[in-house]
């Protein structure tokens, strides 16, 4: 078992040696254009040609679902389905905490198989309107409880 470690900065740049993998809530409808992607697409391009195609090619592409995209040799971008639209709506915010739980097991396995550590911003708690105190147990049941390293970043 091991402790979220909390960090100041951006997560597309993320503070640790050896294999890494950037996660983040994508939605279920194909939009990308807002909030922590914008950070990912000015760093690489081949996450968002990604999820587009597989957005497009509807390939598995549901709720609870996840896409790793290698950038560099030492990083992967995990692109987790864990948003239902992109609009608050009769049913509360677009995040679907099981969903999230969903992926970040199956991501969980991955960091396992690449001895890999997990960075990412406070997901699901910006324009999925997500609460912190909900996701991070999630986080610390799938991830640190498995001895998985995961970083947070607070960006400045």
């Amino acid at each position: 078992m091991t402790e979220i470690i909390y960090l100041k900065g951006d997560a597309t740049n993320p503070m640790a040696k050896g294999n890494k993998i950037i996660a983040h809530i994508c939605n279920d409808v194909g939009g990308w254009g807002k909030g922590f992607v914008l950070a990912i697409s000015r760093k690489w391009k081949e996450p968002e040609k990604a999820y587009r195609k597989w957005y497009k090619g509807k390939n598995n592409f549901k709720l609870g679902e996840i896409q790793l995209v290698p950038v560099l040799d030492y990083i992967s971008v995990c692109n987790m389905v864990g948003q239902k639209g992109t609009k608050t709506g009769s049913k509360g915010a677009p995040i679907r905490y099981e969903a999230v739980e969903s992926c970040l097991k199956k991501l969980s396995k991955i960091a396992q198989e690449q001895q890999a550590s997990i960075h990412m911003p406070r997901i699901g708690c910006g324009l999925a309107g997500g609460k912190w105190e909900i996701i991070e147990p999630i986080i610390r049941k799938t991830l640190t409880d498995k001895g998985i390293e995961v970083y947070i970043y607070d960006f400045d």
